[in-house]
């Protein structure tokens, strides 16, 4: 921890602002002019700010880079066509949602795939400009929306899944749901240009909106993201987050929360000032005092963030330049609270729990393991079709997880031998999926990525195939290690959490770091920079033998780099990372 007595650094950073500052100013509360844009017809992308400003409403511009070199000779512009983040707290969807977004994904989208992301929530991706306003009336008319999904606001509230404790996890849900709606954006911009100005489902319509009590008029200075977490999973990561709610519980019943705040995982190359980041325990607050608590920290951030380097934004970095305790007084001064002293908790695990296990409401709940999210129908594997098929009959709900599964939620018992057997048929249970895959994650990265420097998604099924090769050759193939891989360093498939973690540098590239832990509380440190493929597999080889032969007793393979040396341990990030 860093020494949270001095204060570390102004609390306003002064300068010229950043760009994106005079573009949400003068934005009209996330207007812009997409209005105008959707109805031009000489090109498929938006222009000038509106690229940006469609991030608040949950859309990002992507197009195919794969084609991207033959329509330029083409005299072409770029296939232009958004990728859409839906907002959906605790990743909660009933199967009637999920078929309607079943049948958009196959008839609007150029991909056809629904992917399960990282945040807990779908993604579209493939959606060109003639589909767009309908995509999103198609959300609202079966309650869901994209509202902040992207842009410098509060993202989609992550929200452990845990289908076995029904009661505290319902609990913990519907908590999500309320930090969600109270930290969004009261501006109508949504609904005006999206939904011709209707209420939002679910919503209920205001007068015309000119000022944003929470966020600014500003908005935030950065992205800014949120959890509830019930350990002792600690599946939604919370250290890759700037606020998180550990669930405390007495009895089976929600108390309150542990309030962690500063964590973040995106960094620069070649940026010693930015680095990935724990977040820090503020201690413990009453459940009557969430929400006031939440809006505290977004507000203090809000205000003290730097809006004048986008790359030193985030909370984490404000945290470290004002210091723990002058943030944390400031958070306490504005919410009327006093943190009391942080309750006991403690995370033993991350991955989810493949497969059927029993709910102590005499339902079962099946987690199906989704490679990289990626739900389409392949050869001999129609998977997409698998889930809508299971969603035609299925009587409960649908959970994504953090780590890109689908948890098919509360069977009656009449119904498991059913569902399993459409899952079997449609290749969505493998009991040949090893250890290793299942504790593996990517992100996107090429073709639709904008950002992506390396490949990611693509490159990982092969990997896990040389990896599990890597692990039975020295005799531990029912064994893993938590892998992930990043096409770029914005830290999407959170490899800065990983044991191992592989970030994108450039076309078949990689910087591997090493360290993380399993309870996913230490960030892992670089080991070598700029490998090749080739050069990964012979790294992983190296490093297994020496895990198996030197390791004591049943010891991880984040915790055997440290006690080995051949890593140091980064305790504080800023001092440690790049040292």
């Amino acid at each position: 921890m860093t020494d949270s007595k001095q204060n570390q650094g102004p609390l306003i950073v002064e300068g010229k602002l950043a760009d994106n500052e005079r573009l949400k100013r003068e934005s009209n509360f996330l207007r812009g002019t997409i209005k105008d844009d959707l109805t031009d017809p000489m090109t498929g992308g938006f222009t000038a700010d509106n690229f940006q400003l469609i991030r608040f409403h949950g859309m990002y511009q992507q197009d195919d880079r794969d084609i991207r070199a033959e329509r330029t000779k083409q005299k072409l512009e770029p296939l232009h066509n958004v990728m859409l983040r839906a907002r959906l707290p605790g990743g909660i969807i009933t199967p009637e949602q999920w078929l309607a977004v079943d049948k958009f994904a196959q008839e609007k989208t150029m991909y056809g795939s629904i992917r399960i992301t990282t945040r807990q929530t779908f993604q579209f991706h493939g959606v060109l400009k003639p589909n767009i306003k309908l995509m999103h009336q198609t959300l609202n008319d079966i309650g869901i929306d994209s509202i902040a999904t992207a842009g410098d606001v509060n993202r989609n509230v992550l929200c452990t899944t845990n289908p076995v404790e029904s009661e505290l996890h319902q609990e913990a849900y519907e908590w999500a749901k309320k930090i969600s709606e109270h930290l969004l954006p009261k501006t109508k911009a949504y609904a005006e240009i999206w939904l011709d100005g209707e209420k939002i489902a679910g919503g209920e319509q205001k007068d015309e909106q000119q000022e944003e009590p929470i966020l600014g008029n500003n908005y935030l200075p950065r992205k800014f993201k949120t959890t509830v977490v019930i350990p002792p999973q600690n599946d939604v990561d919370v250290h890759a987050n700037d606020l998180n709610f550990v669930a405390i519980a007495e009895n089976g019943k929600l108390v309150g929360f542990n309030v962690l705040v500063g964590g973040g995982l995106a960094m620069t190359h070649g940026d010693k000032s930015t680095y990935p980041r724990r977040a820090d325990d503020f201690g413990f607050v009453p459940l009557a005092n969430t929400l006031d608590v939440a809006a505290s920290v977004v507000t203090v951030q809000r205000d003290w963030g730097n809006r004048v380097n986008r790359k030193n934004a985030k909370t984490k970095y404000t945290l470290d330049r004002v210091g723990i305790d002058t943030f944390k007084a400031e958070v306490e001064r504005r919410a009327g609270v006093v943190f009391e002293e942080s309750r006991p908790y403690e995370f033993t695990d991350r991955g989810d729990r493949i497969g059927w296990v029993d709910g102590i409401d005499g339902k079962y709940h099946l987690t199906l393991f989704i490679e990289n999210g990626r739900l389409l129908d392949y050869p001999g594997k129609p998977l997409k079709t698998g889930v809508a098929e299971i969603a035609k009959i299925h009587k409960g709900d649908f959970r994504m997880t953090s780590n890109q599964n689908l948890i098919i939620a509360g069977v009656a018992p009449e119904d498991k031998a059913t569902i399993e057997n459409i899952a079997r048929e449609h290749g969505l249970m493998d009991d040949g999926v090893s250890n290793q895959r299942k504790n593996s994650m990517a992100c996107v990265a090429f073709p639709t990525c904008p950002l992506a420097m390396a490949e990611a998604e693509r490159y990982l099924p092969g990997l896990i195939d040389e990896v599990d090769s890597i692990l039975a050759k020295h005799g531990i193939a029912d064994e893993s290690i938590i892998l992930r891989v990043t096409g770029c360093p914005n830290g999407c498939g959170r490899a800065m959490l990983a044991e191992l973690g592989l970030v994108g540098k450039g076309p078949g590239k990689y910087n591997m770091h090493l360290g993380g832990n399993v309870a996913g509380t230490r960030v892992p440190k670089m080991y070598k920079e700029n490998l090749g493929e080739q050069d990964i597999l012979t790294e992983i080889d190296s490093l297994v033998a020496r895990w198996v032969a030197e390791r004591e007793s049943s010891e991880a393979f984040g915790d055997f780099v440290i006690r080995a040396g051949i890593v140091k341990e980064v305790k504080v990030s800023k001092r440690d990372f790049h040292d």
